[in-house]
């Protein structure tokens, strides 16, 4: 069975949000830990979030969970640069990750578990979630593209890695358009509250 990480990014400055969206109540808790209680469902027992914007305060809110935590002190440049803090942390033994985004936390672990078992049967190195031809999250990605990560310009992010290597890549079909929406503004938050 392959060793498969999962790295949430979780940290921007919710500019949009205009406050730390992490930290705002979805299901009865902390968007954050709603997001990492889907990870633990999905069977990952080995997780890292990424943490940038409100360390200290993001810390507090998950210091009593099962993981792991790295600091992306590059965050203001962007989400690539937490895949890279994410994948920068990640132990040899690592075969590949999982990327969840922080602001996803609607995205429920059946979704993880159906692109593990793509990655588990497919000789693919990438895979990535669809709904109805639109890519989505969470994507795995294997250990072997972990030096390209690293330099990588992230401006470019991982859609360069993604047209350059298209032939390594398997999309899975996701019957859920909930991979396709994240939470970036107060009207994208309060429409996911009333859905959930």
């Amino acid at each position: 069975m392959p060793e498969i990480y999962a790295i949430i990014l979780a940290a921007g400055k919710s500019e949009r949000m205009g406050k730390n969206k992490m930290l705002l109540p979805f299901r009865g808790k902390s968007m954050i830990r709603t997001v990492i209680d889907n990870v633990m469902q999905s069977g990952i027992e080995h997780i890292r979030v990424v943490l940038g914007a409100y360390r200290e305060d993001m810390m507090a809110a998950i210091s009593d969970l099962p993981v792991e935590s790295c600091y992306n002190a590059n965050y203001e440049q962007g989400m690539y640069t937490s895949v890279q803090c994410g994948f920068r942390n990640l132990p040899a033994t690592a075969d590949a990750a999982l990327l969840f985004l922080g602001d996803q936390p609607m995205v429920p672990g059946e979704v993880a578990r159906q692109i593990i078992r793509a990655y588990q049967k497919s000789e693919k190195g990438i895979i990535i979630p669809v709904h109805r031809g639109k890519r989505g999250h969470p994507v795995m990605i294997g250990r072997e593209y972990a030096n390209l990560i690293e330099t990588s310009v992230p401006a470019n992010g991982l859609h360069t890695l993604f047209a350059i290597h298209k032939n390594d890549i398997q999309e899975v079909e996701i019957d859920t358009p909930v991979i396709l929406r994240d939470i970036d503004t107060e009207y994208d938050y309060n429409e996911e509250i009333k859905l959930n």
